[in-house]
């Protein structure tokens, strides 16, 4: 199944922004939502994920895959309280 859709929303959770992203693929297996930020997991054996975590977590910015296996890929990126400032 292709993916066809993808959204992007945020909401605050005490204090802590958590984006996420969404889409309508086939999703992560539960026996792998670990392991996709693994160093070499997945098809292309690249830095994908693995990277992506890393880069974060210098600014102690978090990120999980949550979604329903079948449904989509879920993942929600936690910025701490106070690392972000929003401005209307």
């Amino acid at each position: 199944m292709w993916v066809n859709e993808i959204r992007v929303s945020y909401h605050l959770s005490g204090g802590d922004l958590i984006v996420v992203w969404e889409d309508n693929g086939v999703g992560v297996a539960d026996n792998e939502k670990e392991r996709i930020f693994e160093l070499g997991f997945g098809k292309n054996r690249g830095f994908g994920l693995f990277l992506a975590r890393k880069i974060l977590s210098l600014t102690d910015i978090t990120i999980t895959e949550n979604g329903e296996p079948g449904k989509g890929a879920r993942f929600e990126i936690t910025v701490p309280k106070g690392m972000c400032l929003f401005t209307h």
